[in-house]
């Protein structure tokens, strides 16, 4: 299983860029893929070849209607570990024994 972080939006279009993002959203919603949005990037889990998917699918998207696109991707593949997301805030909330903000 691959947990990845993800950001991918133009560099072309002003100083807002939410329409663009929120296309991008909305395919990743239609994927299928346990994923959370956060103010700064998009969470995403899965196997590799399905994440990695969607994220090429997202910048077909944005690819006709921008000249420039910036995106940074992070990876952490685990072997055989399912619902990640999810386990690795738990993990922190019992060492910190607490609840936290997420």
């Amino acid at each position: 299983m691959v947990l990845v972080e993800f950001s991918m939006f133009p560099t072309d279009k002003g100083e807002s860029v939410s329409p663009w993002v929120s296309q991008v959203i909305s395919h990743i919603d239609k994927s299928g893929l346990n994923y959370r949005l956060t103010p700064m990037g998009t969470i995403m889990e899965g196997n590799w070849d399905e994440v990695f998917k969607v994220i090429s699918e997202c910048f077909k998207i944005l690819e006709p209607q921008c000249n420039r696109i910036y995106s940074v991707i992070k990876v952490d593949y685990r072997k055989g570990e399912q619902s990640r997301m999810q386990s690795k805030v738990e993990k922190v909330k019992t060492i910190l024994n607490k609840e936290i903000k997420t």
